[in-house]
C-alpha cells in the first residue's frame, strides 16, 4: 500500500511538473555563444530524438545540394556555383549563403568550389568596384549586372573569416586574405559613376554626376546600404543587419578596426529597434536609416490626399529573413537579450493570430493585406502564398522565445513539405536555403567557428 501511494505520489508530481512547463513554456537562455560557447538543439528540448534531429537535417542539407531539386552545381573539377533556378541566375546571396552552410557542415570542397567561381566570375579585380562582386550573373559568369548587393560582401567576409578558422589559410586558398581585402575595398573611397545603370536591380552607378563615395557601411550612421554605390547606399534593408557578424569580424577579422565594427553591430542592433513595427514585429524590405519608411514620389494627375503606397515598405521577401537573422545574434551575442526576446514573441503572436498553417508571406508592417499593385512577384506568378521560407524564418524564432506557441512554429516546420503548389509555382533556392538555416538555428548547428 505504502509503494502504491509513492508511486501515485510521483505520477502527481511529475504531472504537475508537465502542466507548469506547458504553462511556463520553454527558457531561451540569456548568454551568447561567444560568452558561454553553447549551442541550443531546440528540436530535442521539445521533444524530438537526437538522432531523428540529425537525419533531418542531413536530409534537408541534401535536398539544396545533392537532391532532385538541387540548386548546387559543380563546373570542372575545381568550381560550382548556386543558382536561383526560377530566375535562372546566379547570386551574391545564394553563393555566399552556400558558403557559410559549407563551412558549418566542415563541407571544405563545396566551399571552395564557390569561392573559386565567386572570385573568378563575380568579383571585380580591379578598377572602381575592386573587391566588390557582380550581384547577379548568367550561369556561364557573365554578368547581369555589375554592381553590388551589400548583404552578398557580409555573408563572404564573415565565411571566409570561419574558413580561415576552421581550415587554416595554407591548404590552397589564403582565406584570412581573401576576407581582409574585401574588409579593406568595403572603405568609403571615391569613383566616378558610369554613365549606365550599373546597380542592384538596375539602380545605383550612374544616378548622378561627377565623383562620389562608394561604401558598404554608410559612414554617418554606421549602418549597412541597400547597395554600396549611387541611390542605394541613401537607404537599408533591414534584413542585411547582422550585427554578430561583425563581432566575428571585431574578434577575427584583424583589419585593424575592431572597435569600429563592434560600434556597427551596437548601431545596427538600435536601428532594428526602429524599423519594426511595435504591435506586429513586420518591417518592411527597405527603410531610411532613421527605420522610417521609404517615401513614394507624388506623380502628376495623382489626386491630393490619394494613398502613396511603396510596396518596399511591405514586409516580404528579404524580410522573411530578419526574424531569423534576429534570432542568430541573439543565440552568438545576446547583447540585446531582453528586446530579441520580446520581438520574438510579438512576430510570432502576430502570425499566429492570422494562422499557423494559413498566414501569408506579404503584409503591410501594421498586419494589412497589400493590394494587388503592391505584391511583389516571384517565378512569374504575382500570388500571396504560405510559404515555407516564411515558415522556416518564424520558426527559427523560437530561439528567442518562451511562450508554448514556439513548438507550433517549430512542429510546422518540422512537417512542412518542400513541393510545387498546385498552380507549379516552386522555389528550390530561396524557399530551401531558408529551411536549411532554420533547421541549422534550430538544431544547434549554425555555430561561430572559432579557431
Amino acid at each position: 500500500m505504502k509503494k502504491l501511494f509513492i508511486l501515485s505520489t510521483c505520477c502527481l508530481v511529475a504531472c504537475i511538473a508537465l502542466q507548469e512547463a506547458k504553462r511556463v513554456g520553454y527558457t531561451p537562455w540569456t548568454k551568447g555563444a561567444f560568452e558561454s560557447g553553447q549551442y541550443r538543439n531546440l528540436f530535442v528540448e521539445m521533444g524530438y530524438q537526437p538522432d531523428e534531429v540529425e537525419a533531418k537535417v542531413k536530409e534537408v542539407f541534401n535536398d539544396v545540394f545533392h537532391g532532385p531539386n538541387k540548386v548546387y552545381f559543380e563546373v570542372g573539377d575545381s568550381m560550382g556555383y548556386v543558382s536561383d533556378i526560377k530566375n535562372h541566375d546566379v547570386r551574391t546571396e545564394g553563393m555566399s549563403y552556400g558558403m557559410m552552410i559549407a563551412v558549418q557542415f566542415g563541407e571544405k570542397d563545396i566551399f571552395d568550389r564557390l569561392w573559386r567561381w565567386s572570385k573568378k566570375y563575380m568579383q571585380h579585380q580591379s578598377g572602381s568596384r575592386e573587391g566588390y562582386f557582380a550581384w547577379s550573373c548568367k550561369t556561364d559568369g557573365t554578368h547581369n549586372s555589375d554592381g553590388a548587393a551589400s548583404d552578398g560582401e557580409l555573408y563572404f567576409i564573415t565565411a571566409l573569416i570561419f574558413a580561415s578558422n576552421r581550415w587554416g589559410n595554407d591548404t590552397g586558398i589564403d582565406y584570412k586574405a581573401e576576407a581582409q581585402h574585401i574588409l579593406s575595398c568595403i572603405q568609403p573611397r571615391e569613383y566616378t559613376p558610369e554613365a549606365r545603370p550599373g546597380g542592384f536591380g538596375g539602380f545605383g552607378g550612374g544616378q548622378q554626376q561627377g565623383p562620389q563615395k562608394m561604401y558598404l557601411i554608410d559612414p554617418e550612421t554606421k549602418l549597412i546600404t541597400f547597395t554600396p554605390d549611387g541611390w542605394g547606399q541613401r537607404f537599408t534593408d533591414p534584413s542585411y543587419h547582422i550585427p554578430a557578424f561583425y563581432e566575428v569580424w571585431a574578434r577575427w577579422g584583424d583589419d585593424g578596426r575592431s572597435d569600429y565594427w563592434m560600434e556597427c553591430a551596437r548601431r545596427s542592433r538600435e536601428f532594428l529597434h526602429k524599423c519594426i513595427n511595435e504591435q506586429t514585429g513586420l518591417n518592411g524590405d527597405q527603410c531610411q536609416f532613421d527605420g522610417s519608411e521609404m517615401q513614394m514620389p507624388r506623380f502628376p494627375g495623382m489626386a491630393q490626399g490619394a494613398p502613396r503606397r511603396n510596396g518596399n515598405n511591405n514586409f516580404r521577401y528579404d524580410s522573411w529573413r530578419v526574424p531569423m537573422n534576429i534570432a542568430l545574434d541573439y543565440e552568438w551575442s545576446c547583447a540585446d537579450g531582453e528586446w530579441q526576446r520580446r520581438y520574438g514573441e510579438t512576430i510570432q503572436n502576430f502570425f499566429y493570430s492570422q494562422g499557423i498553417d494559413t498566414f501569408l508571406d506579404q503584409y503591410r508592417p501594421d498586419g494589412t493585406v497589400p493590394e494587388e499593385g503592391e505584391i511583389l512577384g516571384a517565378g512569374g506568378f504575382r500570388k500571396l502564398r504560405h510559404s515555407i521560407g516564411l515558415v522556416a524564418t518564424t520558426a527559427a524564432a523560437s530561439m528567442m522565445c518562451s511562450h508554448t506557441k514556439s513548438k507550433e512554429f517549430v512542429d510546422a516546420l518540422w512537417n512542412a513539405r518542400h513541393e510545387p503548389f498546385d498552380d507549379g509555382y516552386f522555389d528550390a533556392y530561396y524557399d530551401g536555403l531558408l529551411r536549411l538555416f532554420a533547421f541549422m538555428h534550430l538544431s544547434g548547428h549554425y555555430r561561430i567557428v572559432t579557431p
